[in-house]
């Protein structure tokens, strides 16, 4: 078990055949034939995308933490959420880190001083194939921010860490990655402390 590398050559299903079904700037959706260890077979749909990153910005205050947030329309779901900046740039073989700075930048207009790696995710592998870099970006400041047409309308959001933490359990912020994001956070903190 591990990073997924393990036992490549012995998977439990074996690819038959594979076409893509669409593409677009964002995404890439295939349908693969595939046989299960059984000798089975069925069809797998899969949306490929390029990696992204989730930032924790975290503005430490004689006040307490407060991390930043942003609020912006998911088309998706028809709805607005509050979630921790994150996206990615469309691009295979990209610099984690200048990718996670350029994102921060963009959504929120903050820049950091130092940005840690946590770790690096599988965003709902059940389904699609990316990768998330988490970053905590630390020792902030503000500047301009360039958000793309996707964005528009998006709004930044300065809350405390435990107000952050009831909005993940009451409901107010429902994205899996910013839990997720999250929970590696407090992970990594404690085992620092």
């Amino acid at each position: 078990m591990g990073n997924g590398e393990e036992g490549l050559s012995d998977r439990e299903i074996k690819t038959i055949s594979s076409r893509e079904v669409y593409r677009n700037k964002w995404t890439r959706v295939r349908e693969d034939v595939i046989e299960r260890a059984n000798g089975e077979r069925g069809i797998y749909g899969v949306i490929d995308k390029d990696p992204a990153c989730i930032i924790i910005p975290i503005e430490s205050t004689p006040q307490g933490d407060f991390i930043y947030l942003v609020e912006q329309f998911r088309y998706t779901v028809g709805a607005r959420f509050l979630e921790l900046p994150q996206g990615g740039w469309e691009i295979a073989n990209v610099d984690p880190e200048e990718m996670a700075r350029g994102e921060l930048r963009e959504e929120t207009g903050l820049i950091a001083e130092r940005m840690t790696l946590l770790t690096t995710l599988q965003i709902g592998y059940g389904v699609m194939n990316q990768k998330q870099h988490v970053y905590l970006a630390e020792r902030l400041t503000q500047g301009e921010h360039d958000r793309d047409a996707e964005e528009i309308g998006l709004e930044v959001h300065r809350v405390g860490v435990a107000e952050f933490e009831t909005m993940l359990l009451d409901g107010s912020v429902v994205d899996n990655c910013s839990a997720a994001a999250w929970g590696v956070y407090r992970l990594w903190h404690e085992r620092r402390s």
